[in-house]
């Protein structure tokens, strides 16, 4: 799948993004010098760990038919400097679930999360190429 991002100049920074099916928008806060219209890329981020974690258990607890009555989700980044001086880039992941879900079942189900595709992902090594076109 390919995700085209396009600055709207006009407009601070506000950014269209498309992967071809849906469109949505990134932006940064005012003091970067945009209108803050949009969530900014760490925000976007955050939130796809967030939402596949949420969706990759939903599908879990459907299929097991879990008596799970809410199921939510955050995450928050922390960044912190190391001795040497790289920042680390920590996020933060709290699930909550409600329901007649036993202990064994919400550590199982917390398991099913460090498996969600976006966690392996992030927790992997990213290689990115790039190149002018």
């Amino acid at each position: 799948m390919t995700i085209e991002a396009r600055l709207h100049r006009a407009n601070g920074a506000l950014t269209t993004l498309s992967n071809g099916r849906h469109v949505w928008n990134a932006d940064v806060d005012k003091t970067l010098g945009s209108d803050d219209r949009a969530p900014d890329p760490h925000d976007l981020l955050d939130s796809a760990l967030a939402s596949c974690t949420t969706l990759t258990l939903e599908l879990y607890i459907r299929r097991r038919q879990m008596a799970v009555t809410d199921l939510r989700v955050t995450v928050e980044h922390v960044e912190s400097k190391a001795a040497d001086g790289r920042v680390h880039y920590q996020l933060q992941r709290r699930i909550q679930i409600d329901g007649d879900v036993s202990e064994a079942d919400r550590q199982r189900l917390l398991e099913i999360a460090n498996k969600c595709p976006i966690h392996r992902v992030l927790s992997g090594e990213i290689a990115i190429a790039s190149e002018l076109v």
